[in-house]
């Protein structure tokens, strides 16, 4: 990548100020995985219901994606971003005034934690409106590498919650949410390129094309895995192996480290060799692993090694997704970063609370696990489907500069 005219391309300030927002709100998106076991201690939880509260947010976040990337057309990015931030600050400050007493509560702080997870919706299109063709898979990796706001959850929260409770955490995650919303204010800025609000019509006619529920599906798939595994491995790690609850977070925090941090390789190197070729490689990597980890391995640390594989593969397959989908949908990225979005989060519910319901129903997690596996290996078939048609069509050598 030319360095200088990455530079030179887009507005710098504001690609760091959509990762900030972008990291700390999935730090808190999945504050409840890895809080996970000290909360079903206290709130006596059982398997499916541990499941169900982690996967809460993730469905809660991928229904307010579309609502915010339909924001996101009628006000612009930054305003969008700014009023959901409010909402997860507000949230979180009542979450810590006045506790979470039981399952329901827990649920419903779920409900608005998911707008940290619509985050996604905002942060990209901030970023990938400032950036030409060629230079969309680098920008929206860094604008997207605040997947790794779900690492430092899992790294800290556990431990935080050891020493001041963890209806706290909740409370100390105010000190750098405020920090980085007012730096947001302070320096980003909407790009001049913003396309003009439309209609409901026009959203509805995106659903349409065949294309968006292929860019969907795929997405369901590497943003499912990454985030439902995020929300879900503490719980895992101390149910499978009797890891002790910051421990837990830490293994979390280095299998989620692995998958956050390179989304910017993901989308450089789809900038390179075209995004299906990163893409369908992803898939298949990715797959192999989780069936790998499905044996649940020996050890924690086995395991560990298995779920760090899985999730690099996941990760570079986000950053691989979203070279593609400016390409194809360049004036409608604001609703399909929400679309697309959605999926994503659809898929990590699932997961997430399926590997809760497979632990209470067998005994092992290991059926959540293979059947995710299997819908990486039907993504990769429907990509190999559809990459002949996109390569002679909308990414087609003499339409854009970008490899497909």
């Amino acid at each position: 990548m030319d360095k200088k005219a990455f530079l030179k391309a887009g507005h710098t300030p504001t690609l760091f100020a959509a990762f900030l927002y972008f990291d700390l709100a999935f730090m808190v998106w999945v504050l409840l995985g890895p809080l996970g076991v000290q909360i079903a201690a206290d709130l006596q939880l059982t398997h499916t219901q541990k499941g169900f509260m982690v996967a809460v947010p993730v469905l809660s976040g991928a229904l307010l994606r579309l609502v915010m990337g339909v924001l996101v057309d009628h006000l612009k990015p930054k305003r969008a971003g700014a009023i959901g931030q409010v909402i997860v600050i507000g949230a979180l400050f009542a979450a810590w005034r006045f506790g979470i007493h039981s399952y329901e509560q827990a649920l419903l702080l779920g409900v608005f934690l998911g707008f940290a997870g619509a985050a996604f919706a905002v942060a990209l299109p901030l970023a990938s409106r400032w950036y030409p063709p060629e230079h969309q898979g680098t920008a929206l990796g860094i604008a997207g590498a605040g997947n790794s706001g779900t690492a430092l959850a899992a790294l800290f929260a556990p431990g935080l919650a050891i020493a001041f409770g963890w209806t706290n955490v909740f409370g100390l995650a105010l000190i750098p949410l405020v920090a980085v919303f007012i730096f947001y204010l302070a320096v980003a800025k909407d790009s001049p390129e913003c396309p003009p609000p439309k209609t409901m019509s026009e959203y509805l006619k995106v659903l349409r094309d065949r294309d968006a529920w292929w860019f969907m599906f795929f997405y369901s798939v590497t943003f499912g895995g990454f985030v439902g595994l995020a929300s879900s491995l503490t719980i895992y790690f101390n149910t499978q192996y009797g890891l002790n609850a910051q421990t837990a977070g830490y293994f979390t925090a280095a299998c989620v480290f692995a998958g956050s941090l390179v989304r910017p390789i993901g989308g450089n190197v789809a900038d390179r060799i075209g995004g299906i070729r990163s893409l369908s490689a992803m898939y298949l990597v990715a797959a192999a692993f989780l069936v790998l980890a499905s044996f649940g391995l020996p050890t924690a640390w086995m395991a560990a090694v298995a779920f760090v594989g899985a999730m690099l593969a996941l990760g570079m397959g986000n950053g691989a997704v979203f070279q593609l989908v400016p390409q194809r949908f360049r004036r409608e990225i604001g609703v399909m970063t929400g679309l697309v979005g959605m999926a994503g989060g659809v898929g990590g519910f699932y997961l997430a609370s399926s590997l809760g319901y497979s632990r209470e129903a067998t005994g092992s997690y290991q059926a959540g696990l293979v059947i995710f596996a299997l819908l990486a290996v039907l993504a990769l078939v429907g990509l190999t489907r559809v990459k002949t048609r996109w390569r002679t069509t909308w990414g087609a050598a003499h339409l854009t500069s970008a490899r497909i």
